[in-house]
């Protein structure tokens, strides 16, 4: 393995900085969070139009911060290393900010503006119960 400059560790280091570097992203990590989220549970959280958030997720994905699953319709995003979460945090600590106010936006709950199969509730219809 050959031996790499300090200019190419810098590098290294800085490409995931850059790629969350903005508030939007940093919004997006901490809607994601532990878990996972749709596009549609990014909007309810947000309250960004699904165009712009999908930018957003494209370039986490092309950075390699995120992966993606597919179910049905929907699309869920998660983070490859929950190692960028704590970056985030210690971030907002370095910043002045407590860790408990910035965990307490971090997704750990569903939005009843997401239709997603995770936050809808399952709704039985009356006439489904009735004998055929």
């Amino acid at each position: 393995m050959k031996k790499q400059t300090l200019p190419q560790i810098s590098e290294q280091i800085a490409a995931p900085l850059q790629a969350i570097a903005s508030p939007q992203r940093v919004a997006i990590l901490l809607a994601i969070g532990r878990g996972e989220a749709c596009v549609c549970h990014l909007e309810a959280a947000l309250g960004w139009r699904q165009a712009y958030i999908s930018q957003h997720l494209m370039a986490l994905r092309k950075a390699d911060i995120l992966t993606d699953r597919r179910e049905g319709r929907y699309v869920y995003y998660r983070l490859k290393n929950a190692s960028f979460l704590d970056l985030v945090l210690a971030a907002a600590t370095l910043s002045g900010l407590s860790t408990e106010s910035v965990s307490a936006w971090i997704n750990t709950s569903t939005y009843p503006a997401c239709e997603c199969p995770h936050c809808a509730p399952a709704v039985i219809s009356v006439e489904s119960l009735k004998p055929v």
